[in-house]
């Protein structure tokens, strides 16, 4: 029930008047049945907008940190996500990918819509980045096909790093369906999953416009984060007490 509550009452018009949206190739996704909706992934709000505009309920695999916040915040966040049928993923754990891997299982085995993100986080710069295999493990399995659905104008809504939503035209494009039944019982096979993840990723170029780069978003952001903590341990080294000193003593 809150799922269209808030699509239709207490967030959707907002979103609506913020975002204008418009959508594209609608009738690629079926009015019934399973399917991967496999997305690019600008900003928290393509959660929201996907969903707003795809008659049908959308179930993403959302990352646990959104479920396991503290004090009156985390509450409410955790409350959110589960009232809208986000579910739940721990992506520290050694298991994680298998986790993975069997909750999208269940959204498709119970007919469903499962939204996936193949870069596996947010871009970091707009650009489009390499697509991780789980998506293609899963398709293989369930047997299903895979829309690729193109986000454009999310991420000047919702820039990395800021607070409040701008107002942008937001527009997505829907790709039609890609059937890998030709890839048949080869589920596991590691080229094969890198093929079929590939495939996609070069429909989601093309619906978006997005220049590619042929590496993990996640693994460009922890290049990015290395020399700030490499500068914040130099630091630390630098203000470091002398060990063959005691505090409070002149040096002599």
């Amino acid at each position: 029930m809150w799922y269209w509550l808030f699509k239709y009452v207490l967030i959707g018009p907002i979103l609506a008047a913020l975002g204008r949206p418009t959508i594209e190739g609608l009738e690629n996704v079926p009015a019934r049945g399973p399917m991967i909706l496999a997305s690019n992934h600008q900003a928290v709000l393509d959660s929201f907008y996907l969903p707003l505009k795809v008659k049908r309920r959308i179930t993403f695999l959302a990352k646990s940190e959104y479920f396991t916040g503290s004090g009156l915040k985390g509450a409410f966040q955790k409350w959110f996500f589960t009232a809208v049928g986000q579910v739940p993923i721990d992506r520290t754990g050694a298991d994680a990918a298998q986790d993975a891997l069997n909750a999208g299982k269940r959204v498709i085995e119970s007919g469903k819509l499962l939204g996936i993100y193949p870069e596996g986080t947010r871009s970091p710069d707009g650009r489009l980045y390499k697509g991780k295999t789980g998506m293609a493990r899963l398709a293989l399995q369930t047997g299903v096909q895979v829309v690729p659905v193109a986000m454009i104008g999310t991420d000047k809504m919702n820039p990395i790093g800021s607070k409040v939503w701008r107002p942008t035209k937001i527009t997505i494009k829907i790709g039609k369906p890609i059937d890998f039944s030709r890839f048949e019982g080869l589920a596991g096979n590691r080229f094969v999953e890198r093929a079929v993840t590939d495939e996609v990723m070069y429909e989601l170029m093309l619906l978006s416009g997005q220049e590619y780069v042929d590496v993990y978003a996640a693994s460009l952001k922890k290049a990015a984060d290395k020399p700030v903590l490499d500068a914040e341990l130099s630091g630390a080294r630098s203000s470091s007490v002398d060990p063959e000193r005691l505090p409070n003593t002149k040096a002599s």
